[in-house]
């Protein structure tokens, strides 16, 4: 276990790779991106993790739907953003790599 952290603490101190904000994104999110993030943030960490009553909240809220633009969340909606997001997310990280 020691070898594995010394050898992590080594990758740390390496000043050739250049810095990432995010190095999981294969690009920027929107800001409907975001508020849909802080917004399931602040909904889940309420202890809610039912997705109904998830999309409930987000639609008492009036988040936007990043990739449709609508209001009228429900759980299909919900289902069907989080999975067009993913996809999304991912074909730009094939694209483009990790750290946009």
């Amino acid at each position: 276990m020691d070898e594995f952290k010394d050898r992590l603490s080594q990758r740390a101190l390496d000043t050739t790779r250049p810095a990432l904000a995010h190095q999981t994104r294969g690009r920027a999110l929107s800001a409907d991106e975001m508020a849909l993030a802080s917004a399931l943030m602040d909904v889940m960490s309420s202890g809610e993790h039912d997705f109904a009553r998830v999309a409930a909240a987000l639609k008492d809220r009036g988040v936007t739907a990043p990739m449709s633009g609508r209001t009228d969340w429900d759980l299909d909606l919900l289902q069907g953003e989080l999975a067009a997001l993913n996809a999304d997310l991912d074909a730009h990280y094939a694209e483009h790599g990790y750290g946009a």
